[in-house]
């Protein structure tokens, strides 16, 4: 009996908490307006708070573009293992949640599980910069086009994370310095 209940109460407790992956955390609205094409390209990680798939990278960067089959978008995911002394690549897949004019995306690395990525923040006039957050207040990330930035960008940033109640003593800063990068 107790086994029959598991078997049960197993696939819908996965079919319950898998679109918990990919909701914002509470309190928190991706940007509206969002236009996808201009955020195809490369971008470097200035900042993340720590996870056990990046940690110990640096010279971290994310490159977006369309997949061929035109409904998704690839994620190469790249950064250095000074440990290694290689370069560790993840190559995935973005897809909207709902709206495309809105930033909210879900990204799969393993296949059939997706997380949350939302953008929270983010230049509207260039998109030299954004500020991205998971499905928690446990990920939040700065990414910007240039592997540096400006003082005033990356302090309005933060205060930004910290409004929406990201803890952001604990970030790391990336280090941006290998010329291969």
């Amino acid at each position: 009996m107790r086994r029959s209940l598991l078997k049960l109460l197993c696939p819908l407790l996965f079919l319950v908490l898998l679109p918990a992956c990919t909701s914002l955390p509470e309190g928190v609205t991706a940007v509206d307006n969002f236009q996808l094409d201009r955020c195809l390209g490369k971008w470097y990680e200035i900042a993340r708070l720590d996870h056990s798939f990046e940690r110990g990278l640096s010279d971290v960067s994310a490159e977006y573009r369309r997949a061929p089959d035109g409904s998704s978008v690839e994620v190469i995911n790249r950064g250095y293992s000074a440990d290694r002394g290689a370069w560790k690549e993840v190559i995935g897949k973005a897809q909207f949640i709902d709206d495309p004019r809105v930033g909210s995306l879900k990204v799969s690395f393993f296949g059939p599980f997706y997380g949350g990525y939302h953008i929270v923040a983010l230049d509207e006039r260039d998109y030299r910069w954004a500020l991205v957050v998971g499905p928690s207040r446990d990920y939040l990330w700065i990414l910007a086009r240039e592997r540096r930035l400006p003082a005033d960008v990356r302090q309005r940033l933060l205060d930004k994370a910290g409004q929406l109640g990201f803890a952001t003593t604990r970030l790391i800063w990336v280090d941006q310095d290998r010329p291969d990068a």
